[in-house]
């Protein structure tokens, strides 16, 4: 398995969200703060619908399946905005996988992390228009978990 039979695979993946009570929800977040809890893998599958958070669980499960090392990163911004996001490492170049957020859907390659996360920080700015920006570097979550323990376990490397 390869980098773009990966971005094949999460082509059938929707931007949304499932809630507790696996209800879906596209385009309408308003109870998204107390009702997300975040898939598995297996999960985001089945329901061909997530968030971010969910879609990065599900590349992580794919890439952990090649010869790539990984990372994944999450930033906030001061109205809590956030994205996460996969990179893998290969030949000496760092490629930020982007999924869900489609705007800039597709395999972005750098020669340094420094260089990608700057990259990934300043669209980030220009698409929320909020500079005050943190990226945090996370490992495996666990599944189904709400939106503060998602929070917390992102940033526990505060």
């Amino acid at each position: 398995m390869n980098e773009f039979k990966i971005m094949d695979l999460m082509n059938d993946i929707e931007y949304g969200w499932v809630d507790k009570y696996n209800h879906k929800h596209i385009d309408e977040y308003d109870n998204f703060d107390n009702d997300y809890i975040l898939q598995s893998p297996t999960d985001l599958i089945k329901s061909k619908l997530g968030v971010c958070w969910d879609q990065v669980e599900l590349e992580r499960y794919y890439f952990n399946q090649t010869d790539y090392e990984i990372k994944t990163f999450f930033i906030i911004n001061s109205n809590n905005t956030t994205h996460t996001f996969l990179i893998f490492i290969n030949n000496n170049k760092y490629y930020w996988f982007e999924h869900s957020f489609e705007k800039y859907r597709g395999i972005h390659e750098y020669s340094s992390l420094d260089e990608l996360l700057d990259d990934v920080k300043n669209k980030f700015i220009n698409f929320y228009s909020n500079d005050n920006i943190f990226i945090y570097e996370y490992d495996q979550p666990k599944y189904n978990i709400s939106v503060k323990k998602y929070f917390e376990h992102c940033q526990k490397n505060d």
